[in-house]
């Protein structure tokens, strides 16, 4: 009854201070509706319902600007008004007069952090049965559920990765128990009551694989098939050519699993693949060939490294942590010089959480990667390596026409950090999603608690 009663007054999700102006505008006004929209968006019986909270036309002025696309700007500013980026430049660039300065100096800024790979909402705080909702395993195969199903916007996992991680977009991915997981959905991360008020506009849905250990143990655990890797692609290649079926007939009796199979092979739908071993990519890239679809971008890639030629070669990104090493067999081969040697090869590379914690810390996680490259003699620029967790990301989640980067037009997605995004020391001090001003370290009023934490130890806290 607490919540409920709560619930009533302040929303689903709140912002401390909402209710005395803490995302309104000087004006008051609604802000536009967004004109963003990716182009490989497909029908969606649950369409986005997200509308950017109001927004201040904004000047950063003064700090070291890193655009996401491997530019930086010493002394730079960057101006954005009605939920976009109007200009970025140095600091000749002329600010209008209605524009809000923030002195940045000394400080910077960078696109707003992405995450391919969260289970925020799916796996929500606090960890328990009741709210783990990630993984379907009734099934090797069950393309016909969809993570935005499960996701529970008041997970206060969203806040911390907004304060904390500057996180504006994430990839919500189910699995990884099955095959075939199900459909992702990509939220913009601003509080919300329904999962539609958080998702992304346009975005394309991505379809979760999963390759090794996992499947089959969960179902070579119960005795049936798959219960090898061999078995793990007997299981997806007789999946997709039952699919291949479906896509080429009239389509007309539904199938949830085989039109979000379809969606793929239309090209309409990207994959997620959870591969962890260089051969058992190298298979899956094989598979993907001979059923006629492509593979995004693999997850989990600690040996990607190994075949860095043939991922560039089949353009597919490669997700990876820095230094998660070893916990289980197939993981035993990574290596902390993985993201820099893909680099360096000319893969496009992801630094990604698949964490409720990481996901606070991409930042950092892309700094140990690129120190432990330039260790073995790879000097990759600061400037670049921002590019891993939010151009890049962008790119592999269908969404780097409207995010990712700091150029005109694009979604002000912006985040002021109190220091070099790289150093252990620096925190997002100021973030933006779509122009409005969404955490604010030096106001408490700003500082996210979901519906859930009022009352409970820890609301309000500094996170």
């Amino acid at each position: 009854m607490r919540k409920a009663i709560l619930a009533i007054v302040a929303g689903a999700l709140v912002l401390t201070g909402c209710d005395s102006g803490g995302v309104k505008s000087a004006s008051g006004t609604p802000a536009p509706a967004p004109a963003h929209a990716a182009s490989a968006s497909i029908d969606d019986p649950y369409p986005s319902t997200y509308k950017p909270y109001p927004g201040a036309p904004t000047a950063l002025v003064g700090a070291t600007v890193y655009d996401g696309a491997g530019g930086q700007i010493n002394n730079g500013t960057v101006l954005f008004a009605n939920g976009t980026v109007v200009a970025v430049g140095d600091a000749s660039l002329p600010i209008p007069d209605d524009f809000t300065r923030i002195d940045g100096t000394g400080k910077f800024v960078t696109p707003g952090v992405i995450d391919i790979h969260s289970h925020l909402g799916d796996y929500a705080s606090p960890a328990v049965e009741a709210n783990s909702d990630g993984n379907e395993m009734t099934s090797p195969t069950t393309p016909q559920v969809w993570a935005e199903h499960s996701v529970w916007p008041q997970d206060p996992g969203f806040s911390r990765a907004l304060a904390n991680g500057g996180v504006t977009s994430l990839e919500i991915l189910p699995g990884s128990g099955n095959l075939m997981g199900g459909r992702s959905v990509t939220l913009k991360n601003v509080p919300a009551r329904t999962v539609q008020g958080m998702k992304f506009p346009g975005a394309p849905y991505a379809l979760k694989m999963a390759c090794g250990e996992n499947p089959k143990r969960v179902y070579g655990g119960k005795g049936q098939s798959p219960m090898t890797r061999m078995g793990n692609i007997a299981v997806d290649r007789q999946t997709w050519l039952d699919a291949k079926k479906f896509a080429a007939g009239d389509r007309k009796d539904r199938d949830l699993g085989k039109e979000t199979l379809a969606g793929v092979l239309d090209g309409k739908i990207l994959v997620q693949n959870h591969c962890y071993r260089a051969d058992e990519m190298a298979i899956v890239i094989d598979m993907a060939k001979e059923m006629g679809y492509h593979v995004t971008a693999f997850h989990h890639a600690v040996e990607a490294y190994k075949i860095a030629d043939l991922l560039r070669a089949n353009n597919i990104c490669a997700a990876v942590w820095s230094d998660w090493y070893g916990f289980k067999m197939e993981a035993y081969d990574a290596i902390p010089e993985n993201a820099a040697l893909l680099a360096k090869a000319g893969v496009c590379v992801i630094i990604h959480s698949d964490d409720e914690n990481g996901i606070q810390r991409l930042n950092q996680d892309a700094a140990r990667a690129q120190a432990a490259g330039k260790r073995m003699g790879i000097d990759i620029p600061d400037a670049q390596v921002i590019g891993w967790f939010t151009l890049n990301a962008a790119k592999a989640m269908g969404i780097d026409q409207v995010t990712g980067s700091l150029a005109h037009g694009k979604m002000a997605d912006v985040v002021l950090w109190n220091g070099n995004p790289l150093s252990v020391y620096s925190r997002p001090e100021k973030v933006w999603i779509d122009g409005a001003l969404m955490f604010d370290a030096m106001d408490p009023k700003r500082r996210p608690v979901s519906d859930f934490e009022l009352g409970q130890p820890g609301e309000g806290d500094v996170k």
